[in-house]
């Protein structure tokens, strides 16, 4: 493609706003010789000395280079490799000893880890910083959000739901409620998707940034779901009141929620998950009706008139119990499809499963 003076113009002004770390990626770069020290090695960008390669390089689009892409803005959150077996992870800066972290230690101690129903994200390190002790940092697993890939079918969903209500169970026999299980909070180690790995920003692409990254399409892979982010979470035990307060949260859908009334912290985590499972999955999908009966029980704006985890991964047992093995099979149906659409992607997702083929895996 012939490139347009203004289109020049603008890469060139992209690239110029590229050249500068901005406030959250400095503070980083500031820790970059310590994360080392530590295990964790952050990418070049944030490294002391780091000059822009397409400064240096302009034979291709600054684009095309990995130190091109940078941060969301996510103040305490950053990208790392770790480098004693090369893994992608996650650190997180945290206040020392603060309930997040607490909370998310005690859910990934040894003991805990060992149950298979335990779904939330496991904390691979935890450390002070060596400068600010009131400042800590905890290791994860890279994820990914629940949709990227997206889901391809029905038995996605139900694999999906299998998971984080298996979950829910194991959250609330440890007497902890998250608060906040929605969508950006329920993430996934897609690496079985990615044989050849991927970049950690441009999520489509491989660790160079710039080639795009083969990928298994989503029955082929090994797909675990995790709960994350615990920051409003409570762990109330069994001698405690069952109560909580506090109205922070990303679904603001829940009826009760309330700084000054207390109510049943459990009972949030229903709703929102069921809240989930309609905004997210039932409101986009026209062939997922037979969840309806299981999102209604979990959304009813009685707090007392919901099922606990157990029951309601009873009543989403029985209903999934329901749905044939053809069923599962059948492609997402968007629920604002025409029918020429309908056409069409049925018959290449029936066509494809029938090969074995997979999706985007090129060599």
């Amino acid at each position: 493609m012939v490139e347009t003076p203004r289109l020049i113009a603008l890469r060139a002004e992209a690239a110029r706003f590229r050249e500068e770390l901005n406030e959250y990626e400095t503070r980083w770069k500031d820790r970059q010789v310590f994360l080392a020290s530590q295990g964790y090695m952050l990418r070049p960008r944030y490294r002391p000395g780091w000059v822009p390669s397409w400064k240096t390089d302009t034979s291709r689009h600054p684009r095309d280079n990995e130190d091109y892409w940078n941060l969301p803005l996510r103040e305490h959150l950053i990208d790392a490799t770790r480098t004693s077996d090369g893994r992608l992870v996650y650190v997180k800066r945290v206040k020392t000893g603060d309930a997040e972290s607490t909370i998310a230690r005690m859910l990934s101690s040894s003991r805990l880890n060992e149950d298979p129903r335990n779904h939330c994200v496991p904390i691979l390190d935890y450390f002070v910083d060596e400068d600010d002790t009131s400042i800590a940092y905890m290791v994860m697993p890279f994820l990914r959000l629940t949709d990227d890939p997206p889901f391809e079918t029905v038995n996605d969903i139900i694999d999906y739901g299998n998971q984080i209500i298996q979950g829910l169970v194991f959250l609330h026999e440890q007497r902890v409620a998250h608060r906040d299980c929605s969508e950006k909070n329920i993430m996934m180690d897609a690496d079985s998707l990615f044989p050849k790995g991927y970049h950690p920003v441009r999520s489509d692409y491989l660790p160079d940034a710039c080639t795009p990254a083969p990928r298994l399409w989503r029955a082929k892979g090994h797909i675990k779901y995790y709960y994350v982010d615990f920051g409003i979470s409570v762990h109330l035990p069994t001698d405690s009141p069952k109560l909580a307060v506090g109205g922070y949260g990303r679904d603001q859908d829940v009826p009760e929620l309330s700084f000054d009334v207390p109510y049943d912290p459990f009972k949030v985590d229903i709703f929102i998950l069921g809240n989930m499972f309609k905004r997210e999955i039932y409101d986009n999908y026209s062939n997922v009706d037979f969840l309806l009966p299981f999102i209604n029980a979990m959304t009813q704006n009685d707090p007392k008139a919901r099922p606990d985890a157990l029951e309601a991964e009873r009543i989403w047992g029985d209903i999934c119990a329901k749905v044939s093995g053809l069923q599962r099979g059948w492609r997402l149906r968007g629920r604002k499809e025409v029918w020429v659409q309908k056409v069409v992607l049925d018959t290449y997702t029936s066509v494809r499963r029938i090969f074995g083929w997979v999706t985007d895996l090129q060599g």
